[in-house]
């Protein structure tokens, strides 16, 4: 077979397989709802689905590529290239795919003989068997459903990287072959990174079933792929045009993932009878709680409680009520009058000398009455009156004057604390001065330990 009636051959077989998937994807479309919809059911993840596939391919290889670049061989010979996929898809639009490769690539130079600078060798042509593998990303750009609700036709790009192993022979112009080889005279293959980046149309035959035809340059490496150094350090590459079919596997009663329409699905969603009928459903108990929470918050009486917990309805306005929505009853003002100290018959009246103990300043509790008394005038007189502290002439000058102020003070707490305003009492310390008895004796020393009113 001469190279138009190959290339003849294979535009033939493409043409073939995209009317087939074409029309089959037409055929197994439903224009109400999805072939596979039966019962409606909420996205519940990639376990709804069959995630995973195996592919088989086969195609033509060549060294030049459909985007340009330069080329050791400008000239080829369609050589036959085969492979075999698996996929996992992760998404409705994207993929991770294994792929393994392998076949055969031939170059000419077009009647030109290339030298390789390196070592000199002269060659005519090139014949490269290679293996790879590889593993790509593969990302669904667009998507054909003839206007049904289930996809028929992906197109999708891909890009990767992998290994290439390979063994070129190359052929000089009188026909003399040169190759890699071992030291036992083997063939020695050439492993390579490599880069697979690549285009391609798929088409659903049944949700099992696809075919696929692609296009992939592959960019290896090195600058021996075709066993010519001409250009180097610049890389070789090669593309691989293929027809394949594409099997999925898992359960029959789950779709592919790959074929699955996202917008398709959220009407079924809500196409599905039973779906509507919860919603309505769950409307309405929503609608429940609503009436409930303003049942809740209900006051008709304004007192701040809700009816749902008033005991009380119909509170005036303005009343202070407790917790249950009842009106709180205060009880009536006590009487301070009634725990007001009354005078002691025969007891000193107001205005007497308040009298301590030996260098102290605390108040007696038989001065309260006096104080009380004291205390009563001044309040109903309004009138201002001077606390005259004294000591007795134990002790330093200086300490009696301190002691006399602590006194004079302690009088004047009292009477503040018992309702007389402080601007109506002034303290003075006059200390051990001004004695009202003899300090020689003790008893005339008790009389001189004292506070004096002073109107």
């Amino acid at each position: 077979m001469n190279y138009s009636t190959l290339k003849k051959t294979v535009a033939l077989s493409c043409v073939s397989l995209m009317a087939v998937g074409a029309v089959n994807a037409q055929s197994t479309s439903d224009t109400t709802k999805s072939a596979t919809t039966t019962t409606a059911k909420v996205f519940g993840g990639r376990g709804q689905y069959n995630t995973w596939s195996i592919g088989l391919n086969v195609g033509v290889t060549s060294p030049l590529l459909a985007t340009g670049g330069s080329s050791d061989f400008r000239g080829y010979t369609p050589s036959l290239g085969y492979g075999i996929s698996i996929k996992e898809q992760l998404a409705h639009s994207f993929g991770i795919q294994l792929d393994v490769n392998g076949g055969t690539v031939k170059g000419t130079s077009l009647g030109t003989p290339i030298v390789d600078p390196t070592n000199g060798l002269v060659a005519s042509s090139f014949k490269t068997k290679y293996w790879q593998g590889t593993i790509s990303g593969v990302v669904n750009v667009a998507t054909v459903d003839y206007l049904r609700r289930k996809n028929a036709i992906n197109f999708y790009l891909s890009a990767g990287a992998g290994l290439a192993s390979y063994n070129p022979t190359v052929t000089s112009p009188n026909g003399t072959t040169t190759s890699y080889t071992n030291a036992d005279g083997s063939a020695h293959y050439v492993k390579e990174f490599v880069v697979p980046v690549g285009a391609g149309v798929k088409f659903r035959v049944t949700d099992a079933v696809a075919i696929n035809l692609g296009y992939t340059e592959n960019f290896i490496d090195g600058d021996n792929f075709d066993g010519v150094h001409k250009s180097y350090p610049t890389k070789d590459r090669y593309s691989y045009g293929y027809a394949g079919v594409e099997f999925t596997l898992g359960s029959k009663s789950k779709p592919n993932l790959e074929w699955v329409n996202p917008v398709a699905m959220m009407y079924d969603e809500l196409y599905d009878e039973a779906l509507r009928q919860e919603v309505a459903a769950l409307k309405g108990r929503v609608g429940n709680v609503e009436n409930a929470v303003r049942d809740l918050k209900k006051d008709s009486d304004g007192d701040g409680v809700s009816d749902q917990f008033d005991k009380c309805p119909n509170t005036p306005a303005g009343t202070v009520v407790d917790g249950s929505g009842c009106a709180i009853v205060f009880p009536p003002p006590i009487d301070t009058s009634l725990f007001m100290r009354k005078p002691v018959a025969g007891a000193a009246g107001a205005y007497s000398n308040i009298q301590f103990e030996f260098d102290s300043s605390v108040l007696r509790t038989s001065s309260y009455p006096v104080l009380d008394a004291t205390s009563a005038d001044l309040r109903t007189s309004g009138g201002t009156i001077t606390l005259a502290g004294y000591a007795s002439s134990e002790g330093t000058a200086a300490h009696n004057l301190r002691l006399s102020k602590d006194r004079a003070n302690s009088v004047k707490t009292y009477l503040v604390n018992s309702g007389v305003e402080a601007r109506h009492l002034k303290v003075k310390a006059y200390g051990e001065t001004h004695p009202i008895a003899d300090n020689s004796t003790e008893e005339g020393r008790v009389l001189n330990r004292r506070v004096e009113f002073k109107k």
